[in-house]
């Protein structure tokens, strides 16, 4: 939970210029002290920006700091993490294989990949590759279930799929969605038989010169000028962020790059797909991916910027018009690290702003900057803008919160004891949420992070973050956990607002199953009298460790542990069954408790 809350603004040094510049290229004068002018304002531990014009990089330079606590400056050869900026690479590579006639973007992506299953039969039928790549399948975004439930296996991701519910029909509206950029670069795996990081080296890294680039966490970690990822706490105090493993979700944001090598990108772009006179990208596909194919969101003029409008998303890039010219960017965001990467086509410029601050406004505010200078258009003082627009933004939130009622409701308590809410709570499509209880307090754990789940009212639970091992009170979720109760009055579920616009996602329990040995098992086998009915359990060969029941008339049900001479069904919800002994010892009757009452089978 310490990441729930995303926000940053940090500090900034002057360092000794490391620049490359065109001379007497005055649309440069004074940019210096401009961009530390951003830096200051933003208290930001560094940013690296590079200006490509046609085929040459014009002027690329580090400002702060890669290493703020060893105070190591940052150079246009740093490594930052670009996040979704990677997208257009990863759509990149399905235009090369389309060029070889190994896809079509018309395709159902069931075609190369057998196995994926969306929510609806509707959508399998409908949704293309180029649906996907423009994120116009009705799915939104989803992301907790591979944020905070992350994975090594892109199988395991793509299993999820399925169970994550649209909130649209398919080509109805544009939503960002970073599972259909996993998928594209699974397509791209199976096309090839190679990785998709393997695919992204042999036909884009190498070709471009970008030796240094990398898809993989520990090629970030491992890199000779790596940057760190900050965030800002308490307005003022600059600490250093974990870096974070994206892991199986890579192709929709894992690169790690330079503004020198994100330059090589960029002139390929804007010279048709060419690099050194070597056809990278196939021009067609260029001409394509840079197009609107989706309606993003309704952008008119406004009295303000009357000349900046437009806003329709390509493949893997965002299209807008910026004071009149064609702009094609894409921006990007991962724990501690901002990015956007922008080119004008008709104008053959672009710009690359790369930052170690999380949730940062400095890459857009430097790119429009330098957009200002390279188009010789009006400028604009976009930092001053920018701030007043957060100092007012947060003045309204502090302002909210201040007046905002509580809906709690004082004095209520819990349905259960604690230790009665404990458990493994899963969902197809999102994971598994153990619930624990340590000493008086609830906490909760996915594969990512440790919550502790604060007690808000009745069986709803605020959720509040840790900071090294300590619950953080200052850190708090506006997402809440809200347990369930089925007919046997047992703690059946959690549910909480995962995605914002479908229903709260619910997460069923399942008990905590315990080891019975065969032995002990063999005990309760046998036939019982239920109701006039003849039920039997039993161990099956090769399965000796597990007890089965069957009922005439119903499918077999595998049973499990849940308590000394205890178990539950495992696929059915509220049915248990609880075995008693005779003065003998020996097992003589089940008791079965379910929602329509508790009922008592003989042993015959």
């Amino acid at each position: 939970m310490k990441k729930l809350i995303l926000f940053l603004l940090l500090s900034w040094v002057a360092l000794p210029s490391h620049a490359q510049k065109q001379k007497n290229d005055n649309r440069f004068t004074g940019l210096d002290a401009e961009l530390n002018q951003v830096l200051e304002t933003w208290n930001a531990a560094g940013f690296a920006v590079a200006v490509v014009e046609k085929d040459k990089i014009l002027y690329s330079k580090g400002f702060g700091y890669r290493d703020y606590e060893q105070k190591i400056p940052v150079t246009p050869n740093t490594l930052f993490a670009i996040g979704s900026s990677s997208k257009a690479f990863t759509s990149g590579l399905l235009g090369i294989l389309r060029e070889e006639g190994k896809l079509s973007f018309d395709d159902s992506p069931i075609k190369h990949i057998p196995e994926l299953r969306f929510y609806s039969n509707e959508m399998n039928n409908l949704i293309t590759i180029q649906d996907m790549m423009t994120h116009r399948t009705g799915l939104p975004r989803h992301d907790l279930s591979w944020y905070f439930f992350t994975t090594q296996s892109r199988d395991t991701l793509m299993q999820r799929i399925q169970y994550l519910e649209p909130f649209a029909q398919v080509r109805e509206k544009w939503y960002y969605n970073n599972f259909m950029f996993l998928a594209q670069g699974v397509i791209t795996e199976r096309i090839t038989g190679k990785t998709w990081e393997e695919n992204l080296k042999e036909k884009l890294f190498d070709p471009l010169e970008m030796n240094a680039s990398n898809a993989m966490i520990d090629g970030l970690k491992n890199g000779k000028e790596a940057a760190f990822g900050y965030e800002v706490k308490n307005d003022s105090l600059i600490k250093k962020m974990d870096y974070y493993d994206i892991a199986a979700m890579g192709p929709a944001g894992s690169i790690n790059s330079s503004v020198n090598e994100m330059s090589n990108w960029l002139i390929t772009w804007i010279n048709g797909g060419k690099f050194k006179e070597k056809q990278i990208l196939p021009e067609s596909y260029v001409k394509e991916a840079m197009s609107p194919q989706m309606i993003m969101a309704n952008s008119l003029p406004d009295k303000e910027f009357p000349d900046m409008h437009l806003s329709t998303y390509g493949y893997g890039w965002m299209i807008s018009s910026y004071k009149g010219h064609y702009r094609v960017e894409h921006g990007g965001n991962i724990n501690g690290f901002s990015a956007n990467v922008a080119f004008f086509p008709s104008d053959s410029i672009g710009i690359v702003v790369l930052a170690n601050q999380n949730g940062s406004p400095i890459p857009a505010i430097v790119r429009n900057i330098i957009s200002d200078r390279m188009l010789k258009v009006e400028k604009t003082d976009w930092n001053k803008i920018q701030k007043e627009k957060a100092d007012e933004a947060k003045k309204q939130a502090e302002s909210g919160r201040a007046e905002s009622k509580s809906i709690q409701k004082k004095g209520t308590k819990t349905s259960h004891i604690l230790a009665e809410f404990t458990g493994d709570y899963d969902h197809p499509g999102y994971g598994t949420i153990a619930v624990l209880l340590d000493r008086d307090s609830l906490f909760a754990q996915t594969p990512y992070e440790k919550v502790w789940l604060k007690h808000f009212h009745y069986n709803i639970f605020s959720l509040v973050g840790m900071e090294d091992g300590k619950v953080d009170t200052t850190i708090v979720s506006p997402m809440q956990f809200n347990f369930r109760i089925n007919d046997l009055g047992e703690i059946a579920s959690l549910s909480f607002k995962a995605e914002p616009t479908v229903d709260a996602i619910e997460f069923k329990r399942k008990p905590k199953e315990i080891a019975v040995d065969k032995e002990t098992l063999e005990k309760y086998a046998g036939e019982y009298e239920l109701a006039g009915q003849s039920i039997k359990f039993y161990l099956k060969e090769g399965n000796e460790n597990t007890l089965f029941l069957f009922v005439a008339g119903q499918p077999e049900y595998e049973l499990l542990a849940i308590g000394k001479d205890k178990f539950s069904l495992k696929i059915v919800e509220g049915y248990s069954i609880e075995f008693s002994e005779d003065e003998s010892g020996k097992i003589n009757e089940a008791t079965f408790t379910q929602p329509n009452g508790v009922f008592v089978a003989k042993r015959k």
